[in-house]
């Protein structure tokens, strides 16, 4: 068994993979205080034979279990390629941060863009937007089909994003035009990030992280890119996949 850890700032996914790089165990918990204990736990009963760690927590599971660390482009990259050896382009949407990465023809990357620096454009400010409609975040993803203005969210910050979106509610702006505001400014931002990657009409581009598994935020990023956006099955999932191939390819 071949395991990757990708401890997020949100929740931390787990794979294995077997000797014929099918994937066997899969599991995605919270992100709380001693993340590598719980890690740990969770891997007690199961035979490892590599353990690759990635995400921002990886360099706890170096420190506790002496696992090799790869970083979030290079597991993503290979995860994308794993489920769609065609990926031109891959677009990650974490809690923490989103990223566009460009992929070269064997599995690897040759460029990337990352946006880290605030929250306005990730997936915690869908979070935070949500708990302020007072919306489960599955409800607030589909709320957005049914707008009938398109809502503007200008502010590059997360807390002033968040005080637009509390303007808004003081307007009594209906919450599926609030709800198509909050994604279609996130939509804008990532589509900004892949515009300098996705040249060719035909090219294969990828959805991946925990923002792919909100419909609406899909639907929005094709109608930006004006093209289709595929998902894998596992999207949350992808980095962890990349750092379970990581170790299978280092011990084959």
């Amino acid at each position: 068994m071949f395991w990757g850890v990708d401890i997020g700032s949100t929740y931390t996914k787990i794979i294995g993979i077997g000797k014929e790089r099918e994937i066997v165990d899969m599991t995605v918990i919270p992100t709380i205080f001693n993340q590598d204990k719980i890690v740990g736990e969770y891997l007690a009963d199961k035979e490892v034979k590599m353990l690759v760690a990635t995400g921002y927590g990886r360099h706890m599971l170096a420190d506790s279990h002496g696992a090799p660390v790869i970083s979030e482009i290079k597991a993503h990259a290979k995860g994308a390629y794993f489920f769609h050896n065609d990926v031109k382009t891959v677009i990650d949407l974490g809690g923490q941060d989103s990223k566009v990465i460009k992929m070269g023809d064997d599995g690897g990357f040759t460029d990337f863009r990352m946006n880290d620096k605030c929250a306005a454009g990730t997936g915690k400010f869908l979070e935070i937007a949500a708990n302020r409609l007072g919306l489960d975040m599955q409800t607030f993803a589909n709320a957005g089909f049914e707008h009938d203005k398109e809502l503007t969210i200008s502010s590059m910050c997360a807390v002033f994003a968040e005080s637009e979106v509390i303007s808004l509610i003081a307007k009594k702006e209906s919450l599926a035009n609030i709800c198509y505001g909050v994604h279609e400014s996130i939509a804008s931002r990532l589509a900004s990030m892949a515009k300098k990657f996705v040249l060719n009409p035909n090219d294969c581009i990828v959805f991946s992280g925990g923002g792919a598994l909100n419909p609406f935020l899909h639907h929005m990023l094709e109608l930006k890119l004006e093209r289709k956006i595929l998902i894998p099955k596992h999207p949350q999932l992808m980095g962890a996949v990349g750092a379970a191939l990581s170790g299978f390819e280092v011990v084959n």
